[in-house]
């Protein structure tokens, strides 16, 4: 099952991610997004989740991520850990507001 949460900010992100592993979500399968890259990173540092990589997207995907805009970056990540399409431009245009989108897999 596929889950996705919308925050305002990394404290809200924190007791999100606390309340997903208290149902048995792990911290390898739970992904944080923000528009700025650094965000993203320094966010999945802090609170020890991890970024969507060539494990979820496979190694063509990410390539091609490479030489994407920054939204289609994101679409792509989303998609790739159970959003579909229209979820992940929805979530995207979160993103653009400001806010963090939480996702969380248990694949």
């Amino acid at each position: 099952m596929t889950v996705k949460l919308t925050v305002e900010n990394a404290l809200q992100a924190k007791q999100e991610i606390e309340t997903l592993e208290s149902k048995g979500y792990s911290k390898d399968h739970i992904h944080i997004f923000a528009h700025f890259k650094e965000r993203a990173d320094d966010i999945n540092d802090a609170l020890d989740t991890s970024d969507v990589g060539m494990k979820e997207q496979g190694f063509l995907e990410s390539m091609k991520n490479m030489f994407t805009s920054r939204g289609d970056e994101l679409r792509s990540k989303m998609e790739s850990v159970g959003l579909s399409k229209e979820e992940a431009a929805e979530a995207e245009a979160e993103l653009d507001k400001g806010k963090l989108i939480i996702i969380a897999h248990n694949k």
